[in-house]
């Protein structure tokens, strides 16, 4: 069984460095690439006034956190939610240092040195792995993999992590299925579709390629061995 958790924050402003404080952490749990729904959600008082800026993007309000828990309240329901999971998060540096900014607070040690060995995957790396010099912020990697944004009016750790899942198995597609994006595949009917083993018929049927169909297939070849200078796999198959 695999465990992940994808993970978002929401913050009083930019800079840990600078005293801002977490303000929403949420975490969406998956086992085995299916979303589980026992998540976790909670608003904290970050005992600091919210920056005008930050406000305009998350639309929550110091008037709406006065009577939420502090950090301190929630820190051992937190860690022991997350235990020894894998995080994914997206630009994960923000979020780790606001979290590890919080638990300094409290002289705990930093979230990725608490487990041994511990995994944290950044998908805004992954995606710029995939996609060098385009645009890898968790809004256009939704647009580029067609995930439903339209409940999303205002940045939200819960919302976000949940779509930060969807975005996640497109990026991942290609390891767990032959689905390589050839159909137009959202990555929200991914989230819901898990890959089973195929049982084949006691019989199966052989049709043989006609002639013009055998010419297509090399043409293919060729123009695939030609974008991938001599490296397509199909053509080394066939020249067995």
């Amino acid at each position: 069984m695999t465990r992940q958790l994808f993970l978002d924050t929401e913050t009083t402003g930019l800079s840990a460095s600078l005293g801002h404080r977490v303000i929403e952490i949420a975490c969406v749990e998956m086992i085995d690439r299916k979303l589980t729904n026992n998540n976790y959600q909670t608003y904290l008082n970050p005992e600091r006034d919210i920056d005008v800026g930050a406000q305009a993007v998350h639309g929550v309000s110091i008037d709406f956190l006065v009577d939420k828990p502090k950090f301190a309240d929630i820190v051992e329901d937190f860690l022991a939610y997350i235990g020894e999971t894998e995080l994914i998060i997206h630009n994960a540096k923000f979020d780790m240092d606001f979290l590890n900014a919080e638990l300094a607070l409290l002289k705990k040690p930093p979230l990725d040195k608490c487990v041994t060995g511990r995994i944290i995957t950044d998908t805004m790396k992954m995606a710029k792995d995939q996609f060098p010099g385009k645009r890898n912020s968790l809004t256009s990697l939704c647009e580029r993999f067609e995930v439903d944004v339209s409940a999303r009016t205002l940045h939200g750790a819960l919302l976000d992590a949940k779509l930060l899942a969807d975005v996640y198995l497109a990026l991942t597609r290609g390891q767990n299925s032959l689905d390589i994006g050839l159909n137009k595949t959202n990555a929200s009917s991914v989230s819901q579709s898990a890959i089973s083993p195929t049982h084949r018929p006691a019989k199966l049927k052989v049709i043989a390629a006609n002639a013009a169909e055998l010419v297509e297939h090399l043409q293919l070849i060729e123009a695939l061995q030609k974008a991938s200078s001599g490296k397509a796999v199909w053509a080394q198959e066939d020249a067995r």
